[in-house]
C-alpha cells in the first residue's frame, strides 16, 4: 500500500529548514548579487517574515524575473527572487525526502548522489552488457517534445495527491505550480520545484516502463530517456506503448529526436557520445567551448577579464571532459592558449578504463 504522507507543510515550515535552505540558496558567488547583499543586511528579519507568512497563510509567490539563455539552445528562464527561492529550496528539501525512495534507481536528474555522469556510466554499462549477452542490440532513446513549456499542471496535482494527503502542503504545491508565468500550461523552468515537478512527472512512465513493461535498461534524466533492447521488434514495441503512455496518461507527445537505432552507432545523450568503447564529448559542447575561449581570450587581451577567471571557467569544463576519451580534443582546444595548462592524458577517461 502507498505511504501518505500528512505532516510535511510542518517540516517545511520549520525554521531551521527555513534558514538551511537560505544559504543553499546563495551559495558560492550568487551571494553577491545586489538582491542578495540586501536581503542579508535584514537577514533574519526576512527569514522570520517567510516563516510568519507561510504560517498563517499569508505566503503568496512574488513575481518572476524572465530572461532568455542561447546554451545549449535558446530557452526562456523564468527565475523567482530571493524569498521565493527560500520557499522553494525548503520545499524541495521535503519532497526530496518523499520521493527518492519511491524513484527507479536509474532516474538521475536533480538528486543527491547521482547527475550526468552517474547517467553515463550506466548506459555505457548497459550497452555493454547487451553487446556481451547478444553480440548486438537496439537503442530507443525519447525525448519529450518541450518538456517543461507542456506539463499538464491539473495532471501534475493528481500525481502528488497519490503520495501527499497534507492539505496545507497541498495548497503551498498548488500556489507555487500556478504561478508560473508560461500560460495555462507548464512549469518555469528557473524554479527549484520544477526539477522535482519534473521528476515526479515523468517518475510515472519510468514505474511502467520498468515495472509493467519490464525494459530491463532503462535511464533518464530529466526528460532524456535511453533504453536498450536485444532486437530491434522489442524497442519498436516499447516506443508504440511509451508515447502512447505518454499522450494518453501525462498529455505530452514525442519530438523528432526520438529515434530507434543500433546499438553499433552508439547514442548521444546526458552531454557525451558513447559507445561501448569509449565516450566523447559532444560536438556542441565542443563548440559552445572553443566560442567561449575565442570570447574569453579577446577581452583578456582588452583587459577586461582576469586569467583567473578564464581558469576558471576551463576548469569547469574540463571538470565535465575528464569523464570521457577527450584528451586530445581538448590539446587542440586550448592549444591556442598557452596560459591554459592542461594535465595529462590518464586525467581523461580514468572512470572508464576499467571497463572493457
Amino acid at each position: 500500500m502507498t505511504k501518505k504522507h500528512h505532516d510535511l507543510f510542518e517540516k517545511v515550515t520549520d525554521f531551521q529548514n527555513i534558514k538551511s535552505s537560505y544559504f543553499n540558496v546563495l551559495k558560492d558567488s550568487k551571494k553577491y548579487k545586489k538582491e542578495a547583499i540586501l536581503f542579508d543586511m535584514c537577514r533574519e528579519k526576512h527569514l522570520i517574515d517567510i516563516w510568519k507568512d507561510l504560517r498563517s497563510g499569508q505566503y503568496k509567490v512574488g513575481e518572476y524575473i524572465r530572461f532568455k539563455v542561447y546554451e545549449p539552445k535558446e530557452r526562456m528562464i523564468s527565475a523567482p527572487k530571493i524569498r521565493d527561492k527560500v520557499v522553494q529550496f525548503a520545499v524541495h528539501n521535503v519532497l526530496s525526502q518523499v520521493y527518492r525512495p519511491i524513484f527507479i534507481k536509474t532516474s538521475f536528474a536533480c538528486q543527491v548522489g547521482k547527475g550526468t555522469h552517474a547517467a553515463v556510466d550506466h548506459v555505457q554499462h548497459f550497452l555493454r552488457l547487451c553487446k556481451w549477452r547478444y553480440k548486438t542490440g537496439w537503442i530507443l532513446k525519447i525525448d519529450v517534445k518541450k518538456f517543461f513549456y507542456s506539463i499538464d499542471r491539473s495532471i501534475l496535482k493528481e500525481i502528488l495527491r497519490k503520495k501527499i494527503v497534507d492539505p496545507d502542503m497541498l495548497k503551498l504545491l498548488d500556489d507555487i505550480i500556478d504561478s508560473s508565468p508560461e500560460g495555462e500550461v507548464g512549469i518555469p523552468l528557473g524554479n527549484v520545484t520544477s526539477q522535482d515537478f519534473a521528476n515526479i512527472y515523468l517518475n510515472e512512465l519510468d514505474q511502467y516502463c520498468v515495472r509493467y513493461l519490464g525494459v530491463k535498461w532503462y535511464a533518464r534524466y530529466m526528460d532524456d530517456i535511453i533504453m536498450i533492447f536485444p532486437t530491434k521488434e522489442q524497442a519498436r514495441d516499447c516506443l508504440q506503448k511509451a508515447s502512447t503512455f505518454l499522450k494518453e496518461r501525462l498529455n505530452l507527445e514525442t519530438n523528432a529526436k526520438t529515434k530507434i537505432f543500433p546499438l553499433r552507432q552508439g547514442v548521444n545523450a546526458f552531454g557525451f557520445k558513447i559507445w561501448t568503447t569509449h565516450r566523447l564529448v559532444r560536438d556542441q559542447s565542443k563548440r559552445a567551448m572553443k566560442r567561449r575561449m575565442r570570447a574569453m581570450d579577446r577581452k583578456l587581451k582588452n583587459n577586461e577579464i582576469e586569467l583567473k577567471r578564464i581558469e576558471q571557467a576551463v576548469n569547469s569544463w574540463l571538470g565535465h571532459a575528464r569523464h570521457s576519451n577527450s584528451y586530445n580534443l581538448c590539446k587542440r582546444i586550448f592549444a591556442k592558449y598557452p596560459y591554459i595548462k592542461l594535465e595529462g592524458e590518464n586525467q581523461f577517461g580514468s572512470r572508464i578504463l576499467g571497463f572493457s
